[in-house]
């Protein structure tokens, strides 16, 4: 079981963006004496098992608690564990803050005529790390609520799992429009008369529809002043008889004037951290 338990609050914490605490490498390390320990004991009631003439298979048992809650074996906790781990890009792009951002600047490259520029791995980068910027405080609250005690043994796998939704559900709550949750909630059928009832698998599509939504707003503002400005350079080549010289061309050197005067990677960076407020 300590093997699990290390394992799952490094899955609760990867699951939601979270890099470790500042003392990271300690836990790191923590975690794998655990990981050794637990083996070791695994084997132990394996054999002991064995000898006593135990029925089921060791590695696919359940154990009762006091409490009545259940445990499963630690191998049949590892497999949950693996397999949900497949889901993490998911949840990572459309979970999380990510979803506006890489929507917004891929809009923002293609109003100014720049077809590679930045990269497709710069505008990911640079989402990525916006992300974990925005997503903090979120992040600070599940290591808080859900995981640190979770690794202290102080509360079970299924009360972690739960707690560590909160936070994510609050601010999935926070940035979904009411009108797209409502769309969700009688296609489901569900019965939830408050937005805190509303289950997972009717929030994120909820929340996605909503991002984009959004994503597309801010990104048909970018729009338009580019827009401007491709008009008037392809006005005044028409008007000096130039048909031949694509306007985009001409344009361009305009366009990155523009963006550079207003300072405008620091303008939308910020308004897109402040949009997420």
């Amino acid at each position: 079981m300590k093997m699990y338990k290390s394992l799952f609050a490094i899955f609760l914490t990867t699951l939601l963006i979270v890099g470790f605490p500042a003392h990271a490498e300690d836990t790191v390390s923590d975690l794998a004496a655990q990981a050794v320990t637990s083996i070791e004991k695994a084997g132990d009631a394996s054999m002991i098992q064995q000898r006593n003439g135990g029925g089921g298979i060791p590695a696919l048992t359940m154990t009762v608690n006091p409490d009545g809650s259940e445990d499963y074996s630690v191998t049949l906790q590892i497999l949950a564990l693996m397999t949900a781990l497949g889901f993490l890009p998911a949840i990572v792009i459309l979970m999380t803050s990510f979803t506006r951002i890489v929507v917004v600047l891929a809009i923002l490259r293609q109003a100014m005529g720049l077809q590679q520029t930045p990269s497709n791995q710069v505008i990911i980068g640079i989402s990525m790390f916006l992300t974990f910027f925005i997503m903090s405080p979120v992040i600070d609250r599940m290591n808080t609520d859900a995981i640190q005690p979770y690794i202290n043994e102080s509360i079970t796998a299924k009360e972690a799992f739960e707690r560590v939704q909160v936070p994510l559900r609050d601010f999935m709550l926070k940035q979904t429009r009411v009108k797209d949750l409502e769309t969700f909630v009688n296609m489901s059928g569900s019965q939830a008369k408050d937005p805190s009832e509303v289950p997972m698998t009717v929030l994120i599509p909820a929340f996605i529809t909503s991002e984009l939504k959004t994503a597309f707003q801010i990104g048909f503002m970018l729009f338009l002043p580019f827009l401007v400005i491709d008009l008037v350079v392809a006005s005044v080549l028409m008007a000096m008889g130039m048909m031949m010289l694509s306007p985009m061309i001409v344009s361009l050197p305009f366009k990155l004037m523009l963006f550079v005067l207003v300072d405008g990677w620091n303008l939308i960076l910020s308004t897109l951290a402040g949009s997420f407020g």
